[in-house]
């Protein structure tokens, strides 16, 4: 997968825009950070430490917790080199879930946007 990718799943989704983070591309939801693009090619996503954990632990090649007090906060690092198409669109949706307001993951959801395979979803 490639930033590209990212940038295209992630606007794919409700509410979702493109702004600037550190100088970085990232994405939002009512402005609330949810993704970013590093100049190194991968993508860091903002899962709960649950999330981190369960994901790290299944797919130690696709995902680690970025260095420092970021990663001890769920930011995760995504290898997008060996990533597919389906771990990043459930990634995203995940991320993209815990960010959203409530009102807008339930329109989302009535509307069949629903991703079941979410990882460890927060209410």
């Amino acid at each position: 997968m490639t930033p590209e990718d990212v940038r295209r799943i992630a606007l794919e989704l409700p509410a979702a825009t493109e702004k600037s983070h550190f100088g970085k591309p990232d994405f939002r939801v009512r402005d609330r950070v949810f993704a970013t693009l590093p100049e190194d090619g991968n993508a860091v996503v903002k899962l709960t430490r649950d999330q981190q954990e369960m994901m790290c632990a299944a797919e130690p090649a696709v995902f680690r917790p970025v260095d420092g007090g970021w990663g001890k906060q769920g930011w995760t690092l995504v290898m997008l080199a060996v990533a597919d198409e389906k771990t990043l669109r459930s990634v995203l949706v995940t991320v993209w879930r815990n960010t959203a307001p409530a009102t807008l993951r339930k329109a989302f959801d009535l509307a069949g946007g629903g991703n079941r395979i979410d990882v460890g979803q927060r209410n």
